[in-house]
């Protein structure tokens, strides 16, 4: 049980007694995905970005690229964390902004300066999340040398994509990113290939959205919700709980994938099917596990989920930082305990309905009530329960066909 501190000032969850749950035997994971802001900027003007058109604006005031001192002791911090706590193995997350705008001879600096820090007991698995404008030859002979995997944002074929993914001028993206998945998808460095990640846009039809993607042979397909709050709904999320348009758009999505056998892993979808089936998530995006990812912003600040910056300027932000503190200190931090609480951070609403273990009341910060804080069902609970329900009558008549 988590302990709270009656206090109707502060919101859900800064009124966890942290002391007190330690004490009583508590123990929190340690982090082991490290999310590196490399880069603060951005070469493309995305309508829905939570970094720069959102609620949180801190990146006009730090660094445009993290400064070589801080890479030093990023790298440090990170080995103490993992050796603190016995781990074998971390992920470095290279983001941004844009993370490619640091260039690939930064970006080479920045991976071997942690492995070499890691030395032979820690292995340093990296990935890079990018927008793929910057995406050539060079680049990918860089991540090639580094086994770097590339994830790479995409929302479809042109139309579907430049609705919201343009440069600042307004000009298609589109071209640049194809040229570049398709050079991704070359012999010499298919491998590194970690797969695509798309928002939604109501506006674009689900299963041609879905049918552009699978050009770009994608081992992964992640269908992003927009982020948004109780407080500042996201896109299309009419305040009518009986409309469910984003189920409405993925439920045809699933169909066309589940009744090709799954030709490539939809994230979202198979983690929903894991859960139905009694297993756990690998995502935040549903389920129960316990979030174990921590954010370094180009200033050395220690930062919560990233997408906290839906929610309100300062959001994420936990007042610690990397010069100063080490990664324990933030394990502690009330936003990073209440991600790792797993049942214990759902609501009674969610306790009670008879998705809320699969569902996990959704991403985080869509949980945003003011007033409430993260107590509460997802914005998009309805949206939830109508496609976990869709995916579990599919499995339950599936079973039954197969024990008929």
């Amino acid at each position: 049980m988590a302990a709270q501190k009656e206090d109707p000032g502060r919101e859900w969850p800064a009124t966890l007694n942290i002391v007190e749950m330690l004490e009583s035997g508590w123990q929190p994971r340690p982090f082991q995905q490290f999310l590196l802001k490399v880069h603060s900027r951005c070469n493309l003007a995305c309508d829905y970005c939570y970094v720069y058109t959102l609620a949180d604006q801190s990146w006009r005031s730090r660094p445009k690229i993290m400064d070589s001192n801080l890479i030093i002791t990023a790298a440090g911090r990170i080995v103490e964390h993992a050796t603190r706590h016995g781990l074998s193995s971390v992920r470095l997350i290279l983001h941004g902004g844009e993370p490619l705008l640091a260039g690939p001879a930064f970006l080479r600096k920045v991976v071997e300066t942690v492995r070499a820090e890691a030395g032979q007991k820690l292995r340093v698995d990296v990935s890079v999340q990018t927008n793929a404008v910057l995406l050539d030859e060079d680049t990918l002979l860089c991540f090639r040398d580094l086994d770097v995997q590339v994830g790479v944002s995409l929302d479809g074929g042109r139309r579907a994509n430049d609705r919201n993914r343009r440069f600042s001028n307004g000009r298609s993206s589109f071209a640049a990113v194809s040229d570049a998945l398709f050079l991704l998808l070359s012999p010499p460095f298919q491998h590194l290939y970690g797969g695509l990640l798309c928002t939604i846009d109501l506006a674009n039809e689900p299963v041609e959205t879905y049918e552009a993607l699978m050009e770009f042979q994608p081992p992964v397909l992640d269908f992003l919700l927009p982020h948004g709050t109780w407080g500042s709904p996201p896109p299309g999320r009419p305040p009518d709980p009986r409309k469910t348009l984003y189920a409405d758009w993925l439920i045809p999505v699933f169909d066309h994938w589940y009744g090709r056998s799954g030709e490539t892993v939809v994230r979202l979808f198979q983690e929903i099917i894991n859960l139905l089936l009694g297993g756990t998530s690998a995502t935040e995006a549903v389920g129960l596990t316990p979030s174990t990812l921590v954010v370094i912003e180009t200033d050395g600040t220690i930062e919560q989920t990233d997408s906290l910056k839906t929610v309100a300027h300062g959001a994420p932000a936990t007042g610690l930082n990397i010069v100063d503190h080490a990664f324990d200190t933030a394990l502690r931090h009330p936003g990073m305990v209440a991600r790792q609480l797993g049942w214990e951070a759902l609501s009674d609403t969610c306790k009670q309905c008879p998705f809320g273990r699969v569902c996990g009341a959704g991403l985080y910060p869509h949980r945003y009530r003011p007033g409430t804080g993260f107590l509460n069902p997802s914005v998009y609970c309805s949206d939830l329960y109508r496609l976990i329900g869709h995916i579990r009558s599919r499995l339950v008549e599936d079973l039954r066909r197969a024990s008929s």
